[in-house]
Protein backbone atom coordinates (compact mmCIF):
# COMPACT_ATOMS: atom_id res chain seq x y z
CA UNK A 1 0.00 0.00 0.00
CA UNK A 2 1.50 3.29 -0.55
CA UNK A 3 0.80 6.90 0.64
CA UNK A 4 -1.78 7.92 -1.81
CA UNK A 5 -4.00 5.11 -1.01
CA UNK A 6 -4.65 7.00 2.20
CA UNK A 7 -5.69 10.14 0.83
CA UNK A 8 -8.11 8.33 -2.10
CA UNK A 9 -11.13 8.11 0.45
CA UNK A 10 -10.54 11.65 1.65
CA UNK A 11 -10.28 12.82 -1.73
CA UNK A 12 -13.03 10.63 -2.94
CA UNK A 13 -16.93 11.73 -2.98
CA UNK A 14 -18.08 9.27 -0.09
CA UNK A 15 -21.66 8.36 -0.25
CA UNK A 16 -23.29 8.49 3.16
CA UNK A 17 -26.39 6.51 4.13
CA UNK A 18 -28.51 10.05 5.17
CA UNK A 19 -31.24 7.52 6.96
CA UNK A 20 -27.95 7.15 9.67
CA UNK A 21 -25.96 9.90 9.39
CA UNK A 22 -27.86 13.03 8.47
CA UNK A 23 -25.08 15.46 7.31
CA UNK A 24 -21.47 15.67 5.94
CA UNK A 25 -20.92 18.12 9.44
CA UNK A 26 -22.23 15.13 11.77
CA UNK A 27 -19.52 12.54 9.44
CA UNK A 28 -16.61 15.01 10.36
CA UNK A 29 -17.73 15.17 13.76
CA UNK A 30 -18.10 11.35 14.67
CA UNK A 31 -14.81 10.75 12.46
CA UNK A 32 -12.84 12.85 14.20
CA UNK A 33 -13.91 12.17 17.46
CA UNK A 34 -13.37 7.89 16.63
CA UNK A 35 -9.84 8.99 15.04
CA UNK A 36 -8.59 10.28 18.16
CA UNK A 37 -9.59 6.93 19.67
CA UNK A 38 -7.87 4.79 17.25
CA UNK A 39 -4.96 7.24 17.24
CA UNK A 40 -5.16 6.59 21.51
CA UNK A 41 -5.16 2.67 20.47
CA UNK A 42 -8.46 1.71 20.21
CA UNK A 43 -9.38 -0.98 18.17
CA UNK A 44 -10.47 -0.67 14.42
CA UNK A 45 -13.83 -2.21 13.73
CA UNK A 46 -13.35 -2.46 10.40
CA UNK A 47 -10.59 -4.72 7.94
CA UNK A 48 -8.79 -2.42 6.34
CA UNK A 49 -5.12 -1.55 5.01
CA UNK A 50 -5.17 1.88 5.83
CA UNK A 51 -3.03 2.96 8.62
CA UNK A 52 -3.95 6.96 9.19
CA UNK A 53 -6.27 7.16 11.89
CA UNK A 54 -8.89 9.59 10.40
CA UNK A 55 -9.32 7.22 7.19
CA UNK A 56 -10.00 4.53 9.37
CA UNK A 57 -12.87 6.50 11.22
CA UNK A 58 -13.97 8.12 8.18
CA UNK A 59 -14.73 4.28 6.66
CA UNK A 60 -16.25 2.83 10.31
CA UNK A 61 -18.62 6.29 10.42
CA UNK A 62 -19.77 5.75 7.05
CA UNK A 63 -20.20 1.99 6.96
CA UNK A 64 -22.16 2.27 9.92
CA UNK A 65 -19.77 0.42 12.12
CA UNK A 66 -19.77 3.14 14.97
CA UNK A 67 -22.69 4.44 17.46
CA UNK A 68 -23.60 7.78 18.33
CA UNK A 69 -25.88 10.13 20.28
CA UNK A 70 -27.18 13.76 19.06
CA UNK A 71 -29.56 16.38 20.53
CA UNK A 72 -30.79 16.44 24.06
CA UNK A 73 -29.48 13.12 24.93
CA UNK A 74 -25.91 14.35 23.69
CA UNK A 75 -26.22 17.26 25.66
CA UNK A 76 -27.59 15.10 28.85
CA UNK A 77 -24.41 13.03 27.97
CA UNK A 78 -22.14 15.56 28.00
CA UNK A 79 -23.00 17.07 30.96
CA UNK A 80 -22.78 14.12 32.72
CA UNK A 81 -19.07 13.86 31.25
CA UNK A 82 -18.49 17.21 33.07
CA UNK A 83 -19.54 16.00 35.98
CA UNK A 84 -17.60 13.24 36.28
CA UNK A 85 -14.10 15.09 35.56
CA UNK A 86 -15.41 17.88 38.01
CA UNK A 87 -15.55 14.43 40.53
CA UNK A 88 -12.07 13.62 39.42
CA UNK A 89 -10.72 16.82 40.28
CA UNK A 90 -12.12 16.99 43.62
CA UNK A 91 -10.86 13.43 44.66
CA UNK A 92 -7.09 14.90 43.08
CA UNK A 93 -7.20 17.99 45.32
CA UNK A 94 -8.14 16.16 48.47
CA UNK A 95 -5.34 13.59 47.50
CA UNK A 96 -2.61 16.09 47.20
CA UNK A 97 -1.14 17.49 50.68
CA UNK A 98 -0.50 21.26 51.31
CA UNK A 99 2.13 22.63 51.37
CA UNK A 100 2.36 23.91 55.02
CA UNK A 101 1.70 19.73 55.67
CA UNK A 102 4.98 18.85 53.91
CA UNK A 103 6.70 21.72 55.10
CA UNK A 104 5.65 20.54 58.47
CA UNK A 105 6.89 16.99 57.68
CA UNK A 106 10.25 18.44 56.77
CA UNK A 107 10.48 19.76 60.37
CA UNK A 108 9.34 17.70 62.28
CA UNK A 109 11.63 14.84 61.05
CA UNK A 110 14.85 17.25 61.50
CA UNK A 111 14.32 17.74 65.00
CA UNK A 112 13.57 13.93 65.39
CA UNK A 113 16.62 13.01 63.79
CA UNK A 114 18.28 16.23 66.10
CA UNK A 115 16.96 14.05 68.96
CA UNK A 116 18.02 10.67 67.81
CA UNK A 117 21.66 12.33 67.53
CA UNK A 118 21.68 13.48 71.20
CA UNK A 119 20.38 10.54 72.60
CA UNK A 120 22.99 8.42 70.70
CA UNK A 121 25.60 10.97 71.59
CA UNK A 122 23.96 10.84 75.47
CA UNK A 123 24.35 7.09 75.16
CA UNK A 124 27.83 7.31 73.60
CA UNK A 125 28.87 9.58 76.75
CA UNK A 126 26.88 7.37 79.51
CA UNK A 127 28.82 4.56 78.10
CA UNK A 128 32.79 5.79 78.23
CA UNK A 129 31.83 7.58 81.73
CA UNK A 130 30.86 4.75 83.56
CA UNK A 131 33.99 2.75 81.62
CA UNK A 132 36.09 5.29 83.23
CA UNK A 133 34.81 5.22 86.78
CA UNK A 134 35.23 1.14 86.75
Amino acid sequence: MNKNEDLDIISLPIEIDYTKIDSRFRLVNIAAQRAREIALGAKKRVETGFKKPATIAILEAISGKLEYITGEEARKAREEEKKLIDYRKILEERRRVPEDIKELERDLRVYVHSKEETRDLNELFSNQEEGAEE
